[in-house]
């Protein structure tokens, strides 16, 4: 019996238990996966009750994925580099950490792109800790062209200086509005058009390629506004589902030692978020 779980605060929202049973039920694996809300005062308590448990591990969520890494005995070189943890292995009560997100969110977009990054200019969208996952991972595929917009000029120069790649261009909002025609692949890594503000968008399409590949990391809506503007378009578009399952299961592969069936995930994340 394989047990996981999640953790944050809040943490009613998450649709992780539903596609991580779903990914034991179709794997064939007995195991359970629950959601538990740790405020950040008792995280230090809920580490150390994961060490002596027999759990195999946790996801971490909003807003402990920085704060949990002094806690950890050893956290994995990429999740050190990006500064954040999404995913803890239980090995014999030793914990571990690790950042599935960024390369999660690669495997998603690589379903939709159709030539290598390496040919590809990208605009990312964002310099919080999803954009800082992603960038990072980003960087290490090497794309023809990256650069990063964000609204706050002194988060961004943060970004670009922790991720210590000279070929990074980091841009204004204004600049990459201006500039759309010039990218192959757009990501949104920030929270504009999530509900309940669903009428808000990162950026003006306004000059958009018409086979660009456009990425929202929200799934709240399913399709955002910015997502639908860019279908009118004639890009192709990816919502935030695929992060989501693709992260969770190269979690659930550190637990397991097997690679879930990501469509299975997906099918059942897309029906809860439906009703």
């Amino acid at each position: 019996m394989i047990k996981a779980l999640v953790i944050g605060d809040p943490i009613d929202h998450s649709l992780s238990p539903v596609m991580q049973t779903a990914a034991f039920q179709e794997s064939g694996i007995t195991g359970t996966y629950e959601k538990k809300r740790v405020p950040s005062d008792e995280l230090e308590k809920f580490v150390k009750f994961l060490k002596e448990s027999n759990y195999a591990g946790c996801n971490i969520t909003i807003p402990h994925k920085v704060a949990i890494l002094p806690l950890l005995d050893e956290v994995d070189e990429e999740a050190k580099e990006i500064g954040a943890v999404n995913t803890v292995v239980n090995k014999d009560g030793k914990l571990i950490g690790y950042n599935t997100d960024g390369k999660g969110f690669l495997l998603g977009l690589k379903e939709k792109i159709k030539k290598p990054l390496s040919e590809l200019n990208v605009l990312l969208i964002g310099a919080g800790g999803a954009a800082r996952s992603i960038a990072y991972a980003l960087s290490k595929e090497a794309p023809n062209y990256l650069a990063i917009a964000n609204r706050s000029e002194e988060r961004l120069q943060s970004l670009l200086k922790d991720l210590n790649d000279d070929r990074i261009e980091g841009f204004s909002l204004q600049q990459a509005e201006e500039d759309t025609a010039r990218f192959d692949v757009l990501i949104n890594t920030t929270n504009a058009g999530m509900h309940p503000d669903t009428e808000s968008i990162p950026l003006k399409l306004n000059t958009l390629k018409k086979d660009a590949v456009v990425s929202d990391i929200v799934y709240n809506p399913l399709t955002t506004r910015w997502l639908k503007e860019a279908e009118k378009k004639g890009a192709t578009t990816d919502n935030g589902v695929s992060m989501l399952v693709m992260q969770g299961a190269m979690a659930f592969e550190k637990w397991t030692g097997t690679f879930p069936d990501t469509n299975n995930m997906k099918q059942v994340v897309m029906e809860q978020l439906r009703r």
